[in-house]
This record gives structure tokens, sequence and C-alpha cells, in this order.
């Protein structure tokens, strides 16, 4: 990397900015855009950013662009990815729910451990202290199908979580997504799926985390950290950003989570439920993609009607273009059509403030979503 000016744009984003971290730390100068300030920026301080409503690529620099901008010329953050991964003893994790959590314990049992290892994790490790992070040892990377930069990685080490289709206008079936995979694994000398539950202790609640250790010992055992070294400090593990993180209040409980594919709602509404039991649940939910909102809204208001209370906003776009007929009322009318009256406040302020409103002491208040509904933790009550 030494004598490379890389600038990324995007690099507001959990990807894009630990691709720049590394890079960084590799010995290249790096910059970026992005069209607002976020909190992945903060590592990436002394470092020239453009905030701008549209996209900005200096002279002089090469560029690395998020799958979000795809107009704009420049390497695509798959192709980046692997030039990062190629040469290096590597551990990724893909699959589609909790790839994010699994390597983020892998990396954390590598690092607690004196393993000395590398990441890039697509949301901030506070135990860490960040989403990326350069080491001699092992490099684990959480590997993305939305885009099929997972597939463009060879890695020694493969995990897959689990497979179900959530990304629509990506992939023509849940089968191609399953030959994906499994094309994946075949081509990386170790492989790790349907690894069992954890049954040992852990601080996360619920049984997707229990998964998610489990996937993650499988994979630290082929890496050469056994199960009697790894345990214990896996049980210290204390999660993700935005992955079940909790806001105790003055009369309720706050719970912020990234959960937006029905499987991960019911499954968070269900730790929810473990962590605190006998408590009522109230939901603020925001959808995230059009395609995705039309595919699944049936299946997202059977997940949501595990709440006590729920609150839909309207679809957050990221990428996407607007698809006639399609808004957050829809996972509303999928709700009503099980016997659950849910309020449908389209921006994050109104359905902050009716979560808000409809509060009682003692309740756990959900936030879920993959857009910016984490902005309604601010808003309400401290």
């Amino acid at each position: 990397m030494n004598g490379r000016r890389l600038w990324f744009v995007g690099i507001g984003g959990a990807g894009l900015s630990a691709y720049a971290q590394l890079a960084r730390a590799l010995g290249a100068e790096v910059g970026g855009w992005d069209r607002v300030r976020t909190p992945y920026l903060e590592p990436l301080d002394g470092v020239p950013i453009e905030i701008a409503p549209e996209p900005v690529v200096p002279d002089g620099w090469e560029a690395v662009v998020s799958s979000a901008y795809p107009a704009v010329p420049g390497r695509s953050r798959s192709e980046f990815l692997r030039e990062l991964v190629a040469g290096r003893r590597t551990i990724a994790v893909g699959g589609t729910h909790g790839k994010g959590t699994t390597a983020a314990m892998i990396a954390y049992v590598l690092h607690e451990t004196g393993r000395d290892p590398a990441w890039l994790i697509g949301a901030q490790v506070p135990q860490l202290g960040s989403n990326a992070g350069l080491g001699g040892g092992y490099l684990v990377v959480e590997a993305d199908e939305s885009d099929r930069t997972a597939f463009a990685l060879v890695p020694e080490i493969a995990v897959v979580t689990n497979v179900e289709l959530d990304h629509h206008t990506e992939f023509a079936s849940a089968a191609e997504l399953q030959g994906a995979f499994s094309a994946w694994l075949a081509a990386a000398a170790h492989g790790v799926r349907d690894a069992p539950s954890y049954d040992g202790e852990l601080s996360l609640p619920g049984e997707h985390n229990r998964r998610n250790a489990g996937a993650a010992l499988a994979a630290l055992a082929l890496a050469g950290v056994g199960r009697d070294e790894a345990a214990p400090v896996l049980a210290r593990f204390a999660g993700t950003g935005r992955r079940f993180e909790v806001h105790e209040r003055h009369e309720v409980t706050v719970v912020d989570d990234y959960a937006h594919h029905p499987t991960e709602v019911a499954s968070t509404i269900a730790a929810a439920r473990e962590r605190f039991p006998g408590r009522r649940v109230a939901v603020l939910f925001q959808p995230h993609l059009y395609s995705r909102t039309r595919h699944l809204a049936d299946e997202l208001g059977s997940a949501l009607a595990a709440a006590d209370d729920v609150t839909v906003v309207d679809v957050y776009p990221a990428r996407e273009r607007p698809i006639p007929g399609v808004t957050g009322k829809l996972v509303v009318d999928a709700l009503s059509d099980r016997g659950v009256l849910a309020g449908w406040t389209p921006t994050v302020e109104q359905g902050a403030a009716r979560l808000a409103r409809r509060a009682r002491p003692g309740d756990v208040l959900l936030v879920l979503g993959a857009g910016d509904v984490d902005r309604a933790v601010d808003l309400l009550p401290q």
C-alpha cells in the first residue's frame, strides 16, 4: 500500500471505513467522500474527508467505491477487499444473519489470547476499539454477500453462519444463493457450516447468538484455539455496535439493534423476552430497501406480531429507487392481517414520539432496522 493515494467513496459506511483504516495502517494515504459524517469516521481523524450531497473524487486519487454508488468510476469494494486479503491467512465469515457478530467473536478471542489478529468488520466492536485493526496473525473478515463481495475472497477458513434470501435484486432465488455459498466453501482450505449451537456461558442473549458462538468456536478450533482456551474469553464478549445494544433509561430500557430481516426481527424480540422476562416489549421498526419490503412484508408482519406494541416508519431506501406502492405501510397492513393494530408514523421522529408516548415504566423499547432509525435512541426518554 506504500505510496498509494486511495479515495473511498462512501467512507462513512461500516465497510469502507474499515478498509480505509487498514489501508492507512498498511502505508497508504487515504481520504474519502460521504454524504454525512458518521461515527465510523472517528478512527480516521486527520484524514481528508469531503462531505457533500454528491460523490466527489479529487484528481490524483485512486477511487474505491461503495456498492451504494455504482455509477462512480473506480474499483469496487469487492476488488479492493480481495487485494487486502491476498497473501494473508484469512478467516472470512459469511451468511445472511450473524456474520458480523461471529467475525467479531473470532477476532476478540484471537486478540485476547495473544494471537495478534487483524480484522475488518462491518460494525463497531467496542472491546477491540474499532471495526478494523492491524495485526500480524489471522485477518478476520466479515464477508458480505449483498453485492457478492464474499465470493471474491478465497480464505483459508470460510465460515457460513446460515443462508436465507435477503437481497432480492442480486439473487434470483434462494437456490442461487445456496449454490454460491456452497461453491465458496468448497474453494476454501477449511470450511465451517451448520456448527452446533454453543451451550456454555455467554453475555449475549438469544438462540441466534448461541449459534453464532458455535460457529465462532468451530472456526477458532481450525485456527488453533481449542474450546477450553476460547470459551472463557468468549463468555466475556459483549457484542458489536447496534447488535442488541442496551441503553438503560430512568423508567425504561432501550435496545438498539440492526435487525431488518424477518428472521433477525423475530430473533431479537425473542432475545429481549429472554433477557428481560415478564416485561412489556414495544418495537419501533424501519423497513430497509424497497425490494426487501415488497418481498418480505408479510414475513415482517409475522415477526413483529410477537411484540406487545409496534410502530412502523417508512422504508429506508439506501441504494434503491422507490417502487410504486411500496412503503412501510405494507408491513402495517401485514400486522393488521394478524389482528395487530400497529402505528404507522412515516418519519423516525414521529415514530420515536409515538413509542415514547405509549411507553410504560418497565417497558423494553426495541429500535430495529438497518437504516437511520438508530436516531430514535436519542429521541426517547432519557
